[in-house]
């Protein structure tokens, strides 16, 4: 999973932003509020160009290293090749799992840890995959047992319960065979946990539309309609909001 950066156009310009911004830097508090500027923005590759030469000064800054790893899984929003976006995920995890290491008890460090996972996953192979899985369930339940509020982890639970819930009993028999048994997973889990998270956060459409998602598999369409329609009538806060609304206009052209 572990990889090296190759040089590209946007890490030169980020090497080159390294060296122009940490000459003239005071302290790595002042690169992150800069920083944090530009990601408020939704400016991933500049609010990196703050980032990075902070993490020079503080190396074990772990809500900084948290901040890093979103970046970078912002960045695969933008990517175009597959192999951008695997490169970018894993240095995602990278950084989330520094974080981990140095605060184990820390929500948000165990957060970035199964959403950057989580980024990655579907780039896998099946087997990797699996393990993968496991390693974001873990991640999930530690921020809840840390942070119960914390309806970002509730989403990612949701979904996880949701992915394996759409495994097939032919592929649940081959994955048995090849890599173990999958834990048990029902759609009622995935629909729980994710009205948990709207609960806690009614204002994240991703909420909401992975609800609507549920229920569709579920075969409850005017629930899905509901729920889908809810979060496209929401505007756009986060990077993955276009992507999860278009993912919300193809489920409701399915049920129509």
């Amino acid at each position: 999973m572990r990889s090296t950066l190759l040089i590209n156009p946007l890490w030169a310009a980020l090497a080159l932003a390294l060296a122009t911004i940490g000459a003239g830097a005071k302290t790595a508090q002042e690169l992150i509020r800069q920083g944090d500027l530009f990601y408020t923005n939704l400016q991933a590759a500049e609010a990196l160009e703050f980032y990075l030469p902070a993490e020079k000064l503080e190396p074990n800054n772990v809500r900084l290293l948290v901040r890093i790893a979103r970046e970078y899984r912002h960045l695969m929003s933008d990517a175009t090749k597959d192999s951008e976006k695997w490169q970018l995920g894993n240095t995602a995890v990278d950084y989330a799992l520094r974080a981990v290491t140095l605060a184990p008890d820390d929500p948000e460090a165990q957060l970035a840890l199964a959403i950057s996972y989580g980024k990655v996953l579907p780039m896998e192979e099946i087997g990797q995959q699996i393990a993968i899985s496991r390693l974001i369930k873990s991640a999930a339940d530690k921020v809840i047992a840390l942070d119960p509020g914390n309806d970002l982890a509730w989403h990612i639970l949701g979904r996880w319960y949701l992915a394996l819930a759409e495994v097939g009993p032919v592929k649940r028999a081959f994955a048995r065979v090849a890599y173990g048994k999958l834990p048990q997973a029902k759609y009622e889990d995935a629909v729980r946990c994710f009205e948990k998270a709207m609960t806690l956060n009614p204002n994240r459409l991703m909420h909401c539309i992975e609800l609507g998602r549920a229920y569709a598999q579920m075969g409850r369409d005017a629930d899905a309609r509901k729920f889908i329609n809810q979060g496209l009538a929401m505007p756009g806060t986060e990077k993955d909001d276009p992507e999860t609304k278009k993912l919300g206009q193809q489920i409701l052209k399915k049920l129509r």
